[in-house]
This record gives C-alpha cells, sequence and structure tokens, in this order.
C-alpha cells in the first residue's frame, strides 16, 4: 500500500495530517528574516553566499556566508531553536519536541565550535531580531573579521 507524502504513516512524528502539512511546508532557506537580512547586507555593499557549508568537509550550512571574511551567519528560527524569549513546548508530542529541539540546540552548539575551531567567526540571529539591528551586527562582525585579516592583502 502506497502512502502519500501528505498522509501521515503509522510511525509519523505528526500528531495529525494538519500537523502534518504545517511541518513538510517549513522552509529551511530563503526565509522571510534570512531575506530581508540578506536585503539589508546587499544594500550595504556586501556580498556572499547563501546557504553554504563554511567547511566543505562538515555537513552543515550555513544561512549567509562571507568567504573571505570567514564569517557564518545563521537565522535561528524561535521554534525550532528554543528562543528562550518565544519557544513553548507544544501539548502535544511533548516528549519529541523537547528532544528534538534539545538536540537541534546541541547540534548548534556542536556546529559553533566546529566552525570556530576552523577558524570562522559565527554569528547567530533569532528570527524575531529587528532586520536593520541583526544587519547592522553582521556588517560589524565582517568589517571586525576583514580588518584582522589584512594583516596580508585579503579583502572581499
Amino acid at each position: 500500500m502506497e502512502v502519500d507524502q501528505l498522509s501521515r504513516p503509522r510511525e509519523s512524528w505528526a500528531s495529525s495530517d494538519a500537523i502534518r502539512r504545517t511541518m513538510l511546508g517549513c522552509r529551511s532557506r530563503d526565509t522571510r528574516p534570512e531575506k530581508a537580512i540578506r536585503s539589508l547586507l546587499h544594500a550595504k555593499g556586501l556580498r556572499f553566499r547563501v546557504c553554504t557549508r563554511p567547511v566543505a568537509q562538515v555537513r552543515r550550512t550555513a544561512d549567509i556566508v562571507f568567504t573571505k571574511a570567514r564569517v557564518a551567519v545563521f537565522v535561528d528560527g524561535c521554534f525550532w531553536h528554543g528562543c528562550p524569549q518565544h519557544y513553548r513546548v507544544p501539548r502535544t508530542n511533548t516528549t519529541y519536541w523537547t528532544n528534538k529541539i534539545s538536540g537541534n540546540q546541541m547540534r548548534d552548539q556542536e556546529t559553533d565550535s566546529i566552525l570556530q575551531n576552523a577558524g570562522w567567526t559565527v554569528v547567530r540571529v533569532w528570527e524575531h531580531e529587528e532586520p536593520p539591528i541583526a544587519a547592522a551586527t553582521v556588517v560589524r562582525t565582517v568589517a571586525d573579521a576583514r580588518d584582522r585579516g589584512t594583516s596580508g592583502s585579503q579583502t572581499s
């Protein structure tokens, strides 16, 4: 018996077909907050890569990557990354979601550590942060990274 992608298989993590459809529709890239921040960075004259692995051998992608400055930016969703200000544990499948979100947070910490050990600067921004403030933080971080790297003639 074939199961179409939207109907819920028995072993599904979703508590209902409606929840499954909602979760399948969640974007992993090009979210509204990401696009707003990218637009502001581009308007400031910064050029970057989108949804790229900062370290090629490591299967982790950053939302915005400044390769020459070695700055990786992550725009974290409040639900998926457990924002202390906005995250609330769902009332259904509580155990699943608690484990899922804590696993995401542990992976985020591991990713930060891997990138920092490889010489990258990591910037994490919450989706609820005002895009102009988040963009200003990124601009400062990239400028600082470029200043540190100008002992040679590294520009980007």
